[in-house]
């Protein structure tokens, strides 16, 4: 499993239907893990990012098929990173 990093940002639409949004959350962490996608965290957030999602996915396009799918709703921009946990990173970092 490949695990990433989305940040989330409220659109006009996403604000004006905000007290929908943890219904809507409910909704898209039950799509994902229909597809395989596993929705390790889900946080609304204040600052410059209004939410984080962390999934995991059996490979790169299935993740951003669930993430171009939210996105596609209207109520949130996404910023999707590849993230790593310490073990990841260790076997990253040994290769140098």
């Amino acid at each position: 499993m490949v695990r990433y990093l989305v940040l989330l940002n409220f659109t006009e639409n996403g604000l004006g239907n905000i007290s929908k949004s943890p219904d809507r959350a409910a909704k898209f962490k039950g799509e994902a893990e229909a597809v395989g996608v596993i929705v390790e965290c889900l946080l609304w957030t204040l600052g410059p990012h209004d939410g984080a999602l962390v999934i995991q996915a059996p490979d790169d396009e299935t993740a951003v098929a669930q993430i171009l799918n939210l996105g596609s709703r209207l109520n949130v921009t996404t910023t999707m990173m590849r993230a790593f946990d310490a073990g990841e990173f260790s076997a990253v970092v040994s290769k140098l």
